[in-house]
């Protein structure tokens, strides 16, 4: 595929999609927008510089999705490209993505706002008298009470405890 005139980072604007989309395809969320995903991507691209294996490596390995999507990575729907990203998942380029990209993502105060979390508690007092309890997005709890007999279980002479 020819490269788009449009260049960030030295890479082509197709490339660039690929590494968005790997990025929607491997940690996705419904009603994340794209901003997220977008400044994920400037982080991992901004390594290009880094050394020319970072460039190499992660450059012709956005570009090998198209291959291994037998067309437009980009243009696929989010489960065939999670089907292409199992194919690589032992990649070097997608083990440095990945490495990158969850502390990135999860990272973005956009994301924290979608996913309900509040940050860190230390500054405004800790977790203790802000709901450290406060787990709405999980179901309550069952508890039960055990009202079976009580036995007694007695313990081998060996295991009782010496007398100092």
């Amino acid at each position: 595929m020819a490269d788009d005139a449009d260049t960030t980072h030295g890479i082509s604007g197709h490339t660039r999609t690929n590494l968005v989309k790997l990025l929607r395809a491997a940690y996705p969320h419904e009603g994340i927008p794209d901003d997220p995903y977008e400044r994920t991507a400037d982080v991992i691209l901004a390594q290009l510089d880094a050394s020319l294996w970072h460039r190499l490596a992660l450059v012709r390995g956005l570009e090998s999705l198209d291959e291994a999507a037998d067309g437009d990575f980009a243009a696929l729907d989010d489960e065939a490209a999670g089907k292409v990203l199992q194919k690589i998942a032992d990649a070097e380029f997608f083990v440095f993505i990945r490495g990158v990209a969850v502390t990135t993502l999860y990272d973005d105060h956009e994301v924290w706002e979608h996913l309900g979390y509040e940050g860190e508690s230390f500054s405004k007092g800790g977790y203790l008298h802000r709901g450290f309890d406060d787990l709405d997005w999980l179901p309550d709890p069952r508890i039960e009470e055990y009202d079976g007999p009580e036995r007694l279980v007695e313990v081998a002479e060996h295991d009782l405890p010496k007398e100092a």
